[in-house]
């Protein structure tokens, strides 16, 4: 099976983002040996599921200053202008450009935002299904990973052995249908 396939309870229609229910989380190398992890805590999106799943879309928005690592102090200092400049760049954003299967999966390409910063990112999708939430409406679920190089965007030094600059960002989604 495919992911071209037929989709089982597929549902077409817009979907908006339950931040409750959602993470959206990221991974870097601390020092080159250890890892840092942390969230962002306030986001909203939709996904438009088209009748070919193929012409779906994803839109989102981030709170930049909604980060959470667990330490007041390194989400302070991370808010600044030596990294998200949040004050300059309070959003970052994500606006899908194609939808392609993979094997039972699928890649959702698109354009990342973060910093001011603009560039295409392709991220890794594994689609949980459709299901009815219990109270008459529907639930979407997905997970959805992709690795940036945070540099690239302009957030925080180059080289130095404190941060990595690979940034892998992990994204588990429940979104509930609209109407």
């Amino acid at each position: 099976m495919t992911a071209t396939t037929q989709i089982p309870d597929y549902v077409t229609g817009t979907w908006d983002i339950d931040a409750v229910h959602s993470e959206l989380a990221f991974t870097l190398r601390h020092m080159g040996v250890g890892k840092s992890r942390g969230r962002f805590d306030k986001f909203e999106g939709q996904i438009v599921t088209a009748e070919n799943p193929l012409e779906s879309s994803v839109t989102a928005t981030i709170d930049a200053a909604s980060i959470n690592t667990g330490q007041s102090d390194r989400d302070a200092h991370v808010r600044n202008a030596d990294f998200l400049d949040v004050d300059n760049h309070p959003t970052l954003t994500f606006r899908s450009t194609a939808i392609r299967p993979d094997g039972d999966d699928w890649i959702i390409d698109g354009e990342l935002t973060l910093h001011g910063v603009t560039k295409p990112v392709s991220l890794a999708t594994e689609l949980g299904g459709f299901t009815d939430d219990g109270q008459g409406g529907k639930l979407l679920g997905l997970s959805a990973s992709t690795t940036i190089k945070r540099t690239d965007f302009g957030v925080g030094p180059e080289g130095g052995a404190m941060l990595g600059e690979k940034v892998t960002i992990t994204l588990d989604i429940e979104a509930t249908l609209r109407g």
